[in-house]
């Protein structure tokens, strides 16, 4: 596989892509009316995960010759886990305050071993575990859980010099595989609870697929060549009014409809992957907006923050202030908290995973902002509209 760069323009798109990833996730959250489809963002974090993992994985093994599994765990680790550690040791102290949060079913220990595990998703996949203000770690476990899989994987397929379009093949039949099986062990919960093959590493492995596929797909130049060309505008704009309209078009009650997850969740996947396309491929009108400083800004550094931080702050606040008013103190305490954790907790350790990166691979091995190597769902990184949280 060759190697096609990314330049630094395109980096800023998808970190205002992350803006509005994480702004759906938080108005869902918050029970904004407008947004009971805002959890779609989970599958654009997730989506652009796969996707910006896989080309650092490829950068790393283009410039080095291998990719260094320990080393990218450890950066994984660095990168992620300080600020949750910090979340799981709040939680834990305000728990007496907070403990029946969205049904909350586990106490303070259990909760905090789940989420510091990245195992909260198979806790409530199997055995519907409701972690309460710590639900929305359930999506760092799926992503989690897929960079152990997948790298080892990816590092295989390059040492066998497997062809890219069976590669990509595979992978979109798996995308299917998923789907399909994931409608056919839908079951329902009572209430509004959100199923559990939600939670599923492998029954929603689909939108972390396809950003591998892009990613893979783009080192062929004949795909990349076709997406540099009114390929790729097109792609922004169908990606981004997809991206959009997707969320808004999913009506209350969708936890009973099976085409949620069967279809719509493989649809907002599809429309992200699309968007994701034509944003790294060429400048565009949709690319200029989204990579404006300000909500560039806001994606690369806070988003992460904010999806760990704002559920907790949720439950502390609402009860305090309630009505819309309140939504709106309550997203503005939110933001600060994410803001505040970002520097206080986030920038050293990034700063300890840069030193400990030879400055070559360190290069090879990251986007140009060493600190938009992650989604999240969020993550990320982080990034969810956590369906968890509904439950």
């Amino acid at each position: 596989m060759t190697i096609r760069p990314v330049d630094s323009a395109h980096i800023h798109s998808l970190d205002g892509l992350r803006t509005i990833a994480i702004l759906f996730v938080v108005l869902y959250h918050l029970h904004v009316p407008a947004f009971v489809g805002g959890f779609i963002g989970v599958n654009v974090f997730f989506v652009l995960s796969g996707y910006l993992i896989t080309s650092i994985l490829l950068r790393e093994r283009e410039a080095s010759g291998r990719i260094r599994l320990p080393r990218f765990w450890l950066r994984r680790l660095l990168r992620l886990y300080p600020a949750l550690v910090a979340l799981v040791i709040a939680s834990a102290l305000l728990w007496p305050l907070v403990s029946h949060y969205e049904g909350a079913n586990v106490d303070a220990l259990g909760a905090a071993l789940l989420a510091l595990t990245y195992t909260g998703n198979i806790g409530r996949w199997i055995w519907h575990h409701s972690m309460g203000v710590l639900s929305q770690t359930w999506s760092l476990g799926m992503e989690e859980q897929f960079y152990l899989v997948w790298p080892p994987i990816l590092a295989i397929l390059l040492a066998k010099r497997a062809r890219v379009v069976v590669v990509c093949c595979v992978l979109a039949a798996l995308v299917v595989v998923s789907s399909v099986w994931a409608a056919i062990l839908y079951r329902p919960h009572a209430g509004t609870a959100t199923p559990d093959i939600y939670f599923s590493p492998i029954l929603n492995v689909a939108p972390l697929l396809m950003g591998c596929i892009l990613a893979i797909a783009l080192t062929r130049p004949r795909f990349a060549e076709r997406l540099a060309g009114r390929i790729g505008a097109l792609c922004a704009w169908v990606g981004i009014a997809a991206v959009v309209i997707i969320p808004f078009a999913i009506p209350h009650g969708w936890q009973k409809d099976v085409a949620t997850f069967a279809l719509v969740l493989p649809a907002s996947g599809l429309a992200a992957m699309v968007l994701i396309g034509g944003l790294v491929s060429r400048r565009t009108v949709v690319g200029r907006v989204l990579g404006f400083a300000p909500i560039a800004w806001f994606g690369s550094r806070v988003s992460y923050s904010l999806y760990l931080w704002h559920v907790l702050v949720l439950a502390l606040l609402l009860p305090i202030f309630p009505g819309l008013g309140g939504k709106f103190i309550v997203l503005g305490a939110a933001v600060a908290v994410a803001v505040g954790s970002h520097f206080a907790i986030e920038r050293p350790f990034l700063a300890i995973k840069r030193r400990l990166e030879p400055r070559l691979e360190r290069r090879a091995a990251e986007p140009p902002h060493p600190e938009r190597d992650e989604v999240v769902p969020v993550r990320d990184e982080e990034m969810v509209p956590s369906g968890s949280a509904a439950s």
